[in-house]
């Protein structure tokens, strides 16, 4: 089979994967919204994005020092794959016991339950331990094992929300006396978030039971020390990055206005940052599809013309997300509960600052093609930089709204870098008068429908309707695109 038709075949089923868990995830958002306070989807928050930070240091790099060291000697890849299985489980198992050690003054401390905070320790436990084993299947190219056991991984997700949300409340009033209010409390709080994707790590771990019972465990020291020494700095690599994303949310407990708890500032700008998630999965996506795109043309004589063009139309599309959400802020409220509707104005703003984002991926293809990856870390850490400052000196002051200015500027600040270094090292001629265009433009009448917006709302949607049309129908006529043939052609396929 052709290396790299494999290589397309594969990444559309990993992604996939990952997409639907992020579309599921998002369908979920009305739940939570409309059974929570905004106070108790913030500690959800808060935690998850522990969870998150936590799992890139308790990992180490593993699953990438695995792939490199296993792919180079093939006959010694089932020791591999067991010392890095036994050193992840010692270290989670380890980090699980501590946790549970000191979880009464964690709690006391950070205000959660103390089973809340046992099971958000299981959770990063259990998915650090199966991060090498999803590895496993990766490796061996199982990619629909791998598919599988991810989907199998959300349905389940998606079961217990449904379960824990909808049926247990009303089993709560007639079993007042149930077992199960020893782990949950009878009316919805975020522990039942938490519990729900306990429970489906749990599952997901129970898939790879038949596995770790036909393996043999052999841990090796050297292969060990050389797995570390490799991976290490590949953790310390990419922690920025997950911080960058991330840290706001954990920032929230420290800075946010003293006049508004911040619980109720942090669940109210993760449940409007969460309506962007169109524009998230369209850079996800390209993201899969570009990735292998980039390296499979790099050869191409006009390979730095075709890098160019992609990042026009693909800064032209994100503009037209950006207008078909942005436009109507009303429609996509009504998918929070009323007390998120406030922070809707975040919106706009984390829009804008995930486009900038996927100009980043595209502007890193320099770097990658070029041989010069140790920049990514330098660019990273400046985005987080700017994303610090921003929090520390202003969320005190603006709240949520710091918060999502803080995104923004952290990526205009990487984009802007970045293409100073491609410049200087690899300079690929992007048309940046059309891009600055379309950006201006897609933003000027956004703007334009918010200053003279009708107050009729049936008007206001029909008029930004029309906004959208005008922007589609410029972009075709600047790009030399017949509408006419883009429409039989469309009819033939």
């Amino acid at each position: 089979m052709n290396p790299l038709k494999q290589l397309a075949g594969q990444t559309a089923i990993y992604g996939l994967s990952s997409i639907v868990a992020r579309i599921i995830n998002f369908f979920f958002v009305p739940l939570y919204t409309r059974m929570l306070t905004t106070g108790n989807y913030g500690l959800a928050s808060e935690l998850l994005a522990y969870i998150a930070l936590l799992q890139v240091v308790l990992t180490f790099g593993m699953e990438t020092g695995f792939f490199r060291f296993a792919s180079k000697d093939k006959t010694r890849a089932g020791v591999i794959f067991s010392t890095a299985l036994m050193s992840l489980g010692a270290t989670s198992l380890s980090f699980l016991l501590l946790i549970i050690l000191f979880s009464g003054q964690l709690s006391a401390f950070a205000g959660h339950p103390v089973n809340y905070i046992i099971y958000s320790a299981l959770i990063l436990a259990i998915d650090c331990f199966t991060a090498i084993l999803f590895a496993e299947l990766r490796f061996k190219n199982k990619a629909f094992n791998f598919a599988l056991f991810r989907s199998i991984k959300i349905l389940s997700e998606v079961s217990f929300n449904l379960l824990l949300f909808l049926y247990l409340p009303k089993y709560f009033v007639s079993h007042p006396t149930s077992f199960l209010l020893h782990f949950i409390p009878a009316t919805p709080d975020y522990g039942y978030i938490l519990l729900a994707i306990l429970l489906s790590c749990i599952v997901s771990l129970l898939l790879f039971v038949p596995r770790l019972l036909k393996m043999s465990f052999i841990f090796s020291k050297q292969q060990f020390r050389e797995l570390l020494i490799y991976s290490l700095p590949l953790m310390i690599a990419g922690l920025p990055g997950v911080a960058n994303d991330f840290i706001s949310r954990i920032f929230f407990r420290f800075f946010a206005p003293a006049n508004i708890p911040w619980q109720d500032q942090l669940g109210i700008f993760n449940a409007n940052v969460k309506l962007a998630v169109f524009m998230v999965l369209f850079v996800q996506m390209f993201r899969y599809a570009a990735e292998p795109f980039f390296f499979a043309s790099s050869a191409r004589e006009d390979m730095k013309k075709v890098y160019a063009d992609v990042m026009k139309y693909f800064v032209a599309f994100c503009v037209l997300i950006f207008l078909g959400i942005a436009m109507y802020p009303e429609l996509f409220a009504l998918l929070l509960g009323k007390s998120f509707r406030i922070g809707i104005g975040v919106l706009p703003i984390m829009l804008i600052a995930n486009i900038l984002l996927g100009i980043v991926f595209n502007l890193s293809m320099w770097y990658k093609l070029s041989g010069k990856t140790r920049y990514a870390l330098t660019i990273t850490l400046l985005g987080l930089g700017i994303n610090l400052v921003i929090n520390i000196i202003f969320m005190p002051v603006y709240g949520y709204m710091a918060a999502a200015w803080g995104y923004l500027f952290s990526y205009l600040a990487m984009v802007i870098f970045s293409y100073y270094l491609s410049r200087k090292y690899y300079p690929i001629p992007y048309d940046w008068k059309t891009i600055i265009l379309y950006f201006v433009t897609g933003i000027s009448i956004y703007l334009l429908s918010v200053l003279a917006a009708p107050s009729w709302l049936g008007a206001r949607i029909g008029l930004n309707t029309l906004y959208i049309v005008a922007f589609v129908v410029f972009v075709m006529k600047r790009e030399n695109i017949d509408i006419h043939r883009l429409t039989n052609m469309l009819k033939r396929t």
